[in-house]
């Protein structure tokens, strides 16, 4: 099973990157279109997004460390001279939510997620070339964040800001979330972030802000009984709202104990190898169907599943299952992760146009969303690949 699992991975994987090579490159502007429809035609007058090419030069950057494949490198490189021009904003600091097409700046406010997507794809970058401005950039990042969005009174960081880092009325990410100061998604990316620097950068203070980021997960954001995390806060951490994000669950299950073995914390890589099991079991039992498929998420003030399987929840179970098999042998998590790409091989992989649909209903009928936009992106599929190699 291991092996049939990890020559399918290598197959895909490749199937990925070459779909992103062929596609999204946009010839006319420079970097790449801001969304493909189905289809994979792109819509050439789109605004571009921070966190989708923050994400093209993540993978692509990743896949280079893994293969040493100069093609993976060569997009890399044109995600990163692309997202430097464009996205970072080299008066106050930090990046851009979106420019426009011909990558003028658009949407200019200061997201913490996407700052912190582009600190995780400088450092990624700077592993695969080695040039020092790189690092120098990432570590600019990395100050604005801590310059800005941390909380010295009650911890954690702060979602949102205008362009010039002042207080802004609308925090959300997108139309879909809680307009609150704080949000376990924002932080989950900030730790994955600050872990990635901190392999090239190993930075006292740096470490210490990576550790109390996790001993915030453990005492404010999991539900340790449960095995999921709550998803929204005020300033001073009272939850606001009680929805399940099985995708969420699952993926920080694997990533939580990866920074904590970054930093060598024996303490909190203990705690979270033992929560990274409580939380892939309340996947498997809750949010799993019996096809193999993630749900979405679950509305419990509501009960309502949303009764949605979307590709980026399939990717970390993927993951999430392979690291809970790490740390149980003997347990069900391997072929729970066969399960899972079975899945995925049926019913999220496009075998027409290539990459994956965004993903599907109860009923297996698509979902009509772009194969590529401000979300859709190659960075869940591509590391679930990457990941899955490393592991197996």
């Amino acid at each position: 099973m291991q092996q049939e699992l990890k020559a399918s991975l290598e197959k895909e994987l490749t199937a990925i990157l070459s779909y992103w090579m062929k596609y999204t490159p946009d010839k006319t502007y420079g970097g790449f279109y801001g969304k493909l429809g189905n289809d994979s035609i792109p819509v050439p007058e789109a605004p571009k997004g921070a966190v989708l090419n923050a994400r093209i030069l993540w993978t692509f950057a990743a896949a280079y460390n893994h293969t040493l494949n100069p093609l993976y490198l060569a997009t890399a490189s044109r995600a990163y001279h692309y997202f430097n021009a464009h996205f970072v904003d080299h008066t106050y600091g930090g990046v851009y939510w979106t420019v426009d097409h011909t990558g003028r700046p658009a949407e200019t406010k200061k997201q913490v997620y996407a700052i912190a997507f582009a600190l995780y794809a400088y450092s990624e970058y700077y592993k695969a070339t080695g040039h020092p401005e790189v690092l120098t950039a990432a570590v600019s990042l990395y100050n604005s964040i801590e310059q800005h969005s941390f909380d010295p009174v009650h911890d954690g960081y702060f979602e949102a800001f205008t362009r010039n880092w002042q207080e802004i009325a609308d925090l959300r990410l997108s139309a879909k979330d809680a307009n609150e100061k704080k949000t376990m998604n924002t932080h989950l990316h900030v730790v994955e972030a600050y872990a990635n620097l901190y392999t090239v950068w190993p930075d006292k203070q740096l470490r210490a802000q990576i550790q109390r980021l996790l001993q915030l997960f453990y005492d404010r954001i999991i539900d340790k009984k449960s095995g999921h995390l709550h998803l929204f806060f005020d300033e001073q951490w009272q939850v606001k709202g009680n929805n399940i994000s099985y995708g969420h669950d699952i993926e920080a299950s694997w990533l939580l104990p990866e920074a904590a073995e970054i930093i060598s914390h024996t303490t909190l890589t203990t705690h979270y190898k033992e929560l990274a099991l409580v939380m892939a079991n309340a996947t498997l039992q809750e949010g799993t169907d019996k096809d193999g498929g993630l749900w979405y998420e679950y509305e419990t003030t509501q009960k309502h599943l949303v009764a949605e399987k979307h590709w980026w929840p399939q990717a970390e179970a993927l993951v999430g299952f392979i690291n809970a098999w790490q740390l149980q042998p003997h347990g069900p998590y391997l072929q729970h992760a066969q399960n899972t790409w079975h899945f995925i091989e049926q019913h999220i992989i496009d075998k027409t146009n290539g990459e994956w649909f965004w993903g599907v209903y109860k009923n297996y009928s698509l979902i009509p969303e772009d194969k590529a936009g401000l979300w859709k992106c190659p960075y869940h599929n591509a590391r679930a690949c990457l990941e899955g190699l490393k592991r197996l």
